[in-house]
């Protein structure tokens, strides 16, 4: 199994999919298709994590959601992107897998003939990535009724095309 290190996330217009180019620990990397019904159905538990990593009740929550969730989007810094090859492995994401403990949440990304790739992501990481796809959900046109007002208040309103995360 990859274990991702590195990735770009992008919408890919011709595609009509989110293009993930990633990179494991010893260098190779590898592109992951994921299409809009699997993000659509992925990023809800992910974003109920973070609110309960979160604490707060009622409308101080959102409001507690939405200070983190802005100072995640404040220290990601930008680097250069994964660029993947021509001949580099690529495939079509069918399922996830989350893991979800104390400080982190792992992601098995799974391929149709056995490919596996895990990401591991800490809140802060976490938080970025969503950001960052949630401005990828925008810039495909694809609606964005599932996400919660603290990620789509936070986002950058000038956000690049596609972005890095470590």
């Amino acid at each position: 199994m990859l274990e991702l290190q590195r990735l770009t996330t992008e919408y890919v217009e011709a595609e009509d999919r989110i293009r993930l180019s990633g990179e494991a620990e010893e260098g190779a990397t590898v592109v992951l298709w994921l299409t809009r019904r699997l993000l659509s159905r992925l990023a809800p538990p992910l974003c109920l994590w973070l609110e309960k990593q979160g604490g707060g009740e009622g409308g101080m929550a959102e409001i507690l959601q939405g200070f983190a969730q802005q100072a995640a989007v404040q220290s990601l810094t930008p680097q250069p992107p994964v660029r993947a090859g021509a001949s580099e492995a690529g495939w079509l994401v069918r399922s996830v897998d989350i893991a979800a403990g104390d400080a982190a949440v792992a992601l098995t990304l799974n391929g149709p003939a056995g490919e596996q790739a895990r990401l591991t992501l800490p809140v802060q990481g976490l938080r970025q990535w969503l950001s960052i796809l949630h401005g990828q959900f925008e810039a495909a046109g694809w609606p964005t009724g599932e996400w919660p007002a603290w990620v789509e208040e936070a986002r950058p309103k000038s956000a690049p095309a596609s972005a890095l995360l470590h």
